[in-house]
């Protein structure tokens, strides 16, 4: 018997982008329309339909996973990471190519997939049991797991549509990972839970992997990536163009990522994110301004952020990841997090936004900034992009300074004796 778990082959999925959708509203449009766009072809036999604009999200995709593999998916926004998961568990069709998976498939693609929203907690653990294959027997042997699980057990009758996002994805992971299907699937909706969560998160996809089940698991956090998968591909344009040994791959996508000299600048469509919210530049600047792809831990630096705003939205959330150069996350930082009272309100049209990294704080090594903008921190709107610089020691401040010290951080550190405590 095959050991294959997921096969792909030729996986093709082309939606239609940027026409007018024509509407025939009598007999007489309908049979105008048909005897005028064979007319405009005539005519114009070099033109390009506005009405046939296709963007292929994925494009002749082949792949095979093993069971009991942990398959890490990376890439940049439009990639085609989300489409693939989005096909592989039927939620959308392919326009061409063949699917074979081996078993049930369970998936947790994005908040708001697979529950429905009128009813309760309760009775959307066996909705999605139901859609799996289970029976309701089966379904009862896991239920007590599932609610301890998701800590929600309170308001395990309420319906879902008043749950907290971060509610929301508790649940919904831990119906998808404890109702046993042979494969689970999972975008990265984790980021909404807090550590802890995503902790118990990571070890219950483990538990799934090393009991001979499948996972394919798209993120951006690289760390987790290495640590979490046996194999990682990278997409681009739809197709795989990396596959292999998870840091190999990681480090080619960071390298790529974060090969600029400090800053990155973007015009016009190619800005990272969406009609409402655009991200024009990054840079690691000075603090006079001026640009440092290379900077001395005891110095301050700023994160300088230009940000085009089309449309105010509810609860925009604007930040960074700063990364090691293995992608470990160091920290996590928001515009948010700062106090209310001496932020100023964000505005229409180009905003500029700077973060302060104080001093005395970075260790030597390399280190990658990438921005983060979402709604409620649940949405992501910006993920991609990313400038990277170098920290050196300050060898003058200290005869201690030369010595490389171990971790991600090298704080100057306040310290006295206890008997001297107020």
């Amino acid at each position: 018997m095959s050991d294959i778990s997921i096969s792909v082959e030729g996986l093709g999925k082309m939606y239609h982008i940027g026409g007018e959708l024509r509407r025939s509203t009598t007999l007489r449009d309908a049979i105008a329309g048909a005897v005028q766009r064979p007319l405009e072809r005539i005519r114009h036999p070099g033109a390009v339909s506005r009405h046939s604009d296709e963007l292929w999200a994925l494009r002749d995709l082949s792949l095979e996973v093993h069971e009991g593999e942990v398959l890490g998916v990376i890439g940049s926004n439009g990639a085609g990471k989300s489409t693939l998961l989005k096909v592989l568990s039927r939620i959308t069709e392919p326009t061409e190519g063949q699917i074979s998976l081996a078993g049930r498939v369970g998936s947790l693609l994005e908040v708001g997939t697979g529950f429905h929203l009128e009813l309760t907690g309760r009775e959307n653990i066996y909705l999605n049991g139901a859609i799996l294959g289970m029976t309701r027997v089966e379904i009862n042997r896991q239920f007590d797991n599932i609610v301890e699980f998701s800590e929600i057990s309170r308001f395990l009758d309420t319906p879902v549509k008043r749950y907290s996002s971060g509610m929301y994805v508790r649940l919904a992971f831990a119906v998808a990972a404890h109702l046993e299907p042979e494969i689970l699937l999972i975008d990265e909706v984790l980021a909404v839970g807090d550590a802890a969560f995503q902790r118990k998160c990571l070890g219950r996809m483990e538990d799934v992997a090393d009991s001979g089940r499948t996972v394919l698991f798209v993120s951006h956090n690289m760390q987790t990536i290495r640590s979490l998968c046996t194999r990682v591909i990278e997409l681009r344009g739809g197709t795989i163009i990396n596959s292999g040994e998870p840091s190999a791959v990681v480090d080619s996508y960071l390298k790529l990522l974060g090969g600029s000299d400090g800053e990155a600048c973007w015009s016009g469509d190619d800005r990272p994110g969406d009609a409402d919210v655009r991200l024009a530049a990054l840079r690691i600047v000075d603090m006079n301004g001026h640009a440092a792809p290379v900077v001395v831990s005891s110095q301050p630096l700023l994160v300088q952020m230009d940000v085009d705003i089309e449309h105010l939205v509810p609860d925009l959330t604007i930040g960074f990841d700063l990364a090691l150069a293995d992608g470990t996350l160091v920290f996590r930082s928001y515009q948010t997090d700062a106090n209310p009272d001496l932020w100023p309100e964000l505005h229409l049209g180009r905003n500029r936004l700077e973060c302060e990294i104080g001093s005395h704080l970075l260790n030597d090594g390399r280190y990658t900034v990438f921005p983060r903008i979402s709604i409620d921190r649940s949405r992501w709107i910006v993920d991609e992009g990313a400038v990277s610089f170098d920290c050196q020691r300050d060898p003058g401040k200290s005869p201690h300074a030369l010595a490389q010290k171990p971790g991600a951080l090298a704080p100057l550190l306040a310290w006295r004796r206890g008997d001297d405590a107020p």
